[in-house]
C-alpha cells in the first residue's frame, strides 16, 4: 500500500492516544528511509498554528460552533496550502495528527445543520480527502481522564464533559460507517505498541524501530 505518497489521517476522541500512534506511524516509516511529514489539525503551518490558540485555549462557549467552523475551514486550508499539497507533490508521505473528520464530528454534533454547513466548506475549499484513516477508538471516560491529566493549557474541549466525549465517540464510529474505504477503527484500549502494529500492518510498513 505504500507504492506512492500517502496522506494518513489519525482521528479520535481526546486523550484516545491518536497523536502517539500517529508518531510512532512515521517513526516506522523514517526507520525503512522514507519520506514522511509528520502535521496536525489545528495547525501544521504557521498561519494555522495561530489560528489553533484561537480554537483549542479558553473558555469553552468561547466561539459559537458556526464560528468554529469557519475557523477550522481557514485552519484547513493554510495548512494545505502550506504543508499537506507540497510534501505530497515532492513524494513525501504525510500523517496528520486530525484533519477533516474531526470537525465534521466536533462541530457537526453541535448544531442541526451544521455537519451539512462544514461538508460544503469542505468541497468548496479543501476538496481532499485522506487515503488512509485510523479511528483510535477508546472508552470516553478513560479518555477524558488521560486528556485532563496532561494539565496542559489546550483542555477547551476536554472541558466541555464526558457527555459531548460519548456523543463524539458514536459520532467517530458513525463516519466509519459513512466511509469504509478508508476509515479503520482500531481498539486504543490495547498497549501503544500492539496497536501501532496493527496499523503498521494495514498500511504496509515494515519492522518495529
Amino acid at each position: 500500500m505504500t507504492q506512492g505518497p500517502l496522506f494518513i489521517t489519525f482521528e479520535g476522541i481526546d486523550g484516545s492516544g491518536k497523536s502517539t500512534q500517529a508518531r510512532l506511524l512515521a517513526e516506522r516509516f523514517l526507520a525503512e528511509g522514507r519520506e514522511v511529514v509528520l502535521t496536525r489539525e489545528p495547525g501544521g503551518s504557521p498561519g494555522a498554528e495561530e489560528i489553533r490558540r484561537l480554537l483549542v485555549e479558553g473558555d469553552a462557549d468561547r466561539w459559537s460552533p458556526v464560528t468554529e467552523v469557519l475557523l477550522f475551514t481557514a485552519a484547513r486550508r493554510d495548512h494545505l496550502e502550506r504543508t499537506i499539497a507540497p510534501a505530497l507533490a515532492a513524494g513525501r508521505h504525510v500523517i496528520s495528527d486530525r484533519f477533516a473528520d474531526s470537525t465534521r464530528v466536533y462541530q457537526g454534533l453541535r448544531g442541526a445543520d451544521l455537519r451539512q454547513k462544514v461538508d460544503r466548506l469542505h468541497a468548496e475549499f479543501i476538496g481532499r480527502e485522506p487515503d488512509i484513516t485510523f479511528i483510535i477508538d477508546m472508552d470516553p471516560a478513560a479518555a477524558l481522564a488521560r486528556g485532563l491529566a496532561r494539565g496542559i493549557a489546550e483542555d477547551r474541549f476536554e472541558g466541555m464533559g464526558l457527555e459531548l466525549q460519548q456523543r463524539l465517540r458514536e459520532g467517530f464510529l458513525g463516519l466509519a460507517a459513512e466511509f469504509p474505504d478508508r476509515c479503520h477503527v482500531i481498539d486504543g484500549a490495547r498497549p501503544p505498541e500492539v496497536v501501532a502494529e496493527e496499523i503498521a500492518a494495514i498500511v504496509g510498513v515494515g519492522a518495529n524501530v
